[in-house]
């Protein structure tokens, strides 16, 4: 009989392609012998599944070999899949692989079970050797290269696999009819592998830290045109620098011209190239006027030189990311910032610091992660010398340990970071006072440090608003660790509590030392009519009594507003007037209709926060347009 082999892969979204087990499949099938003696399956289910159904299916394969794809958001589901396989098939072959298990089998496989491998690095290679040994039932894991297992107590570990310098070695898991057409609607693209940084915090570099290897040009092509032909709604770029190479920007130039001839995809997602702001900005620029992309990351991580060289970032240059950013703006593509709280040597100084100097380039949308403490990373292997202590996120699908504190900063510092960077996400980024803010920075009346510390300080005390319940919450349950967490709070503030959060900034806002200020009240206004609703629905009408905006109701979508002078140039100032010439106070203001969908009800709130999750860092996509309406000649007369 055959050796029946299942890959199983539990992604962190529903039907994305399971690249990793493709090559694997791929790989081993050009051997004639394994290609004989294997059938292969892949079983790709979303990590937040059914689990009890997932189990019951894996259990009633049967399979001689069961090879586990390991990551932060399954490692929950998979360790407990592990146990519930096992225990039915204890005398099946188990191998798992990944960036959560290698080099960490004694987290992951007691001792008393010989059968149970870890792959410790690239996989295509130790997995053809390991089905060899398999096939051939001598079992002489000795002969797999880049593996741990336990013998008679003991852990072995063999030297691992050279790194494949051809990558034309790997078949294209595309082209060679791995993939059923039509089962997945996500698909994963890689061109290169290798990353030249070892940034502290992240596993890729880290793990190769090395030259780049380089899928052959024509190879690339067919896979694009495949994943195009097939209706792939959406790619992700799985690369560590897309951008490295000129040939990138061809890449990016082909994908557009397939998306021209089939329709597919639709969306495009990368991680940028490091140091290359200039054909970065062409290559979303291409993307955009392809409309293939939504927003470009800029993942600066942090704004301090001294954190940058403690994760050993400062390769990477700070000026290339703000130049991107900048260049971005200027041509009207969406952007988003991305930090993380809290690195090494970041303090809440320098992190609430380097948010104002972000506000002030006038980034559209500034997303902060929290520092997740990931296996096999620079970070982790110092994790003492740094002080870094964390906290499991509360979950039975992942396994993501969240950095609390560090020499750096104390749990209540980072739960005060936390705090506040809800406060930046609901005033700046969705705009609850984001003129207000910049009204009182360009002012030198109050910092937008000040505003949001001030107002995170506030929320805190609230806690009977349903936003700020849901940032207590989060702060106390690791909930920012949520893919969809900044997606639910804009929902929340946008939508389904828009005039209670009203009510709650009207209430902060009267507490602060500028509300003397009539630029200061009249900038409010402003906040509360503009804006924006992410949603498809007419204009609500704030309850607040306007004593500085004069405003009259054109329609569900369109607004006509009377501003003080100040006001004025402050939308001059930052961009948003489409005028020429002295900036006058009557302004029409819309409301944007275009790629906005209605709340769907039916699909309940974790998928329309999955929605706004996708609609906020296209900032620039549902924001209100101002048009200054010149005044009469003569004045009037």
């Amino acid at each position: 009989m055959r050796t029946k082999v299942t890959f199983v892969e539990l992604t962190a979204y529903e039907g994305v392609l399971p690249l990793a087990t493709g090559y694997l499949q791929a790989y081993a099938s050009q051997v004639p012998e394994i290609a004989a003696e294997c059938s292969f399956e892949i079983y790709s289910r979303w990590a937040a599944g059914d689990r009890l159904a997932v189990a019951e299916e894996l259990i009633g394969k049967d399979s001689d070999v069961y090879a586990l794809s390991c990551y932060l958001w399954n490692m929950g589901i998979v360790r407990w899949l592990l146990d519930r396989v096992y225990e039915h098939h204890p005398d099946a072959q188990f191998i798992l692989g990944g960036p959560q298990v290698m080099n960490h089998i004694q987290d992951y496989v007691s001792a008393d079970r010989e059968n149970v491998v870890v792959c410790n690095g690239e996989g295509e290679r130790t997995f053809l050797a390991y089905l060899r040994q398999v096939v051939s039932g001598d079992m002489d894991l000795h002969e797999v290269p880049g593996v741990s297992y336990w013998r008679d107590g003991e852990l072995v570990t063999t030297p691992r696999a050279e790194r494949i310098v051809d990558l034309n070695e790997i078949p294209s898991a595309f082209t060679t009819g791995v993939f059923e057409p039509g089962k997945y609607s996500s698909a994963i693209l890689e061109t290169n592998r290798g990353c030249p940084y070892n940034c502290g915090f992240c596993a890729w570099g880290a793990a190769t830290n090395d030259k780049v290897y380089k899928f052959d040009d024509n190879r690339v092509r067919e896979d694009i045109a495949w994943i195009s032909a097939n209706q792939f709604g959406s790619v992700f770029i799985a690369d560590a620098n897309w951008g490295i190479s000129p040939r990138d920007v061809e890449f990016t130039k082909y994908i557009v011209e397939q998306k021209d001839r089939y329709g597919y995809p639709r969306r495009v997602d990368m991680a940028a190239a490091k140091n290359r702001p200039d054909r970065m900005a062409v290559i979303t620029e291409t993307l955009a006027k392809g409309g293939l992309t939504t927003s470009q990351t800029v993942s600066l991580q942090t704004m301090d030189s001294h954190t940058l060289d403690m994760v050993q970032r400062s390769n990477i240059r700070l000026s290339a990311y703000t130049t991107l950013q900048t260049t971005l703006r200027e041509k009207g593509i969406n952007s988003n910032v991305e930090l993380i709280w809290p690195l090494p040597g970041e303090t809440l100084e320098t992190y609430q610091k380097g948010i104002t100097e972000l506000c002030r380039l006038r980034a559209d949308v500034i997303m902060v992660y929290p520092q997740l403490l990931l296996h096999n990373t620079p970070i982790y292997k110092q994790r003492d010398v740094f002080g870094v202590q964390t906290a499991r996120v509360p979950s039975e699908v992942a396994e993501a340990d969240v950095v609390l504190s560090t020499n750096w900063v104390t749990t209540s510092e980072y739960e005060e970071g936390v705090w506040f960077a809800y406060a930046m996400h609901a005033l700046y980024n969705v705009r609850g006072l984001y003129y207000l803010a910049n009204y009182l920075d360009r002012n030198g009346i109050a910092t937008f440090a000040d505003v949001y510390a001030n107002a995170a300080r506030y929320f805190k005390n609230r806690p009977d608003a349903a936003v700020t319940q849901y940032f207590a919450d989060s702060v106390k349950n690791l909930g920012n660790y949520d893919f969809r967490d900044s997606g639910m709070v804009a929902h929340m503030v946008l939508h389904a509590h828009r005039e209670e959060f009203d009510e709650l900034l009207a209430r902060f806002v009267r507490t602060q030392p500028w509300w003397t200020n009539e630029n200061a009240q009249a900038a409010f206004e402003l906040d509360l009519l503009a804006r924006p609703y992410i949603y498809a629905e007419p204009m609500r009408t704030p309850g607040y009594e306007f004593r500085h905006i004069r405003c009259e109701r054109i329609d569900d979508y369109r607004l006509s507003m009377t501003l003080p002078p100040a006001i004025g140039e402050l939308l001059a100032e930052l961009d948003l007037i489409g005028y020429e010439g002295p900036v006058p106070r009557e302004v029409l203001m819309e409301q944007k209709t275009a790629r906005k969908l209605p709340y769907m009800d039916e699909l309940g709130t974790a998928a329309n926060a999955l929605y706004c999750q996708g609609m906020f860092v296209c900032l620039r996509d549902y924001l209100p347009t101002f048009v200054a309406v010149p005044a009469p000649a003569n004045g009037g007369r």
